[in-house]
């Protein structure tokens, strides 16, 4: 007897659901009760009436595992609709972070320069300290935190994937 081991790959799944108390709970719970990461999540209301929601999640899995993880989701009552936007093909995936940094002289003018090639916005300013607001990949984010943490890095809050398929046609 053989044993194949499957490489696990990252995926982005987009989950459309019915917007009602622990529909959230459910579907975390779901992940945590087979041992399963959640390395990113999301939730936005996408209905002008509130009832649907949207939630992102991306996860590591083996294919095996995602087509697991797909089937269960699918079984609960207030999902409509699973897609697996890595399998389908191109998708745009962005993540928005805040990025607060303190410094003065040299260091200040260097986040400064710094956030002027990320493209980051400056969102709060006082004498001692910067509030950036930078969208992009997640690489994009990792790597503007790393430099800012040479000038003077003081908290960071991101908000986790989200991420649309391509085209004209709905996910």
């Amino acid at each position: 007897m053989q044993i194949r081991e499957e490489k696990a790959e990252r995926h982005t799944l987009a989950v459309i659901v019915d917007n009602e108390p622990g529909i959230l709970a459910r579907i975390a719970g779901l992940f945590t009760a087979r041992g399963y990461n959640i390395e990113s999540l999301t939730v936005s209301e996408i209905t002008l009436d509130k009832a649907v929601s949207r939630i992102t999640i991306v996860t590591t899995a083996s294919p095996a595992t995602l087509e697991q993880i797909v089937a269960q989701l699918e079984r609960l009552v207030p999902v409509h609709q699973v897609t697996d936007l890595t399998a389908r093909g191109a998708h745009v995936e962005r993540e928005l972070a805040l990025v607060k940094v303190a410094g003065s002289g040299d260091h200040r003018i260097e986040a400064l320069r710094l956030a002027e090639v990320y493209r980051a916005r400056v969102v709060d300013a006082t004498i001692a300290s910067f509030v950036f607001e930078v969208t992009g990949t997640i690489e994009k984010i990792d790597k503007f935190v790393e430099l800012m943490g040479e000038v003077g890095l003081v908290e960071v809050a991101r908000t986790g994937i989200v991420a649309i398929a391509r085209g004209a046609e709905a996910a």
